[in-house]
């Protein structure tokens, strides 16, 4: 059964990454990308690293593609999606699609595999201690250094649309 979950989480990984290569719209390969991103989440969810895998969805799924999506909107504007939606098909089979692979990895994440054992040293409570501990300053560093990126990107924008 874990073969089977991993060959279908693996050729979804594979058919996302060939989207967002095919596609010519950086929108919709940014969307292929966000895909992508969750199947390597669900593939370390199956290696039992849960906090992999929730960062993956939290940081690079959500904050950064965000990021990525802003940008893409910000320096391809005004061009809108026209024409009949050529995957109408595939959107409608995407959510039973989601379904099946929910009633295949959920029993897979949730079955307990042997005796407890004591938690890696690199688990959430190590990894969150050293974070904001030790590496506190560079942690508030670099968010200092995206928020100047982002106001330096809208000043950019904005300089670029007034006549």
């Amino acid at each position: 059964m874990e073969w089977v979950a991993f060959l279908i989480v693996a050729a979804c990984a594979v058919a996302s990454a060939v989207g967002l290569v095919v596609r010519a719209n950086p929108l919709h390969g940014a969307l292929f990308l966000v895909a992508n991103l969750f199947c390597v989440a669900v593939l370390y969810l199956m290696l039992r690293a849960e906090f992999l895998a929730l960062a993956q969805v939290i940081v690079y799924a959500g904050a950064i593609m965000v990021l990525f999506i802003f940008a893409i909107m910000l320096l391809v504007p005004g061009r809108a999606e026209t024409g009949p939606d050529p995957l109408g098909r595939a959107r409608r089979l995407a959510v039973p699609v989601a379904a099946l692979l929910g009633l295949i990895v959920v029993p897979l994440v949730a079955r307990t595999g042997g005796p407890a054992v004591a938690p890696p040293p690199g688990g959430a409570g190590a990894i969150g201690r050293r974070l904001f501990t030790d590496y506190l300053f560079p942690f508030e560093v670099t968010s200092v250094l995206l928020l100047a990126a982002l106001v330096g990107a809208l000043t950019l924008a904005k300089r670029r649309s007034t006549p």
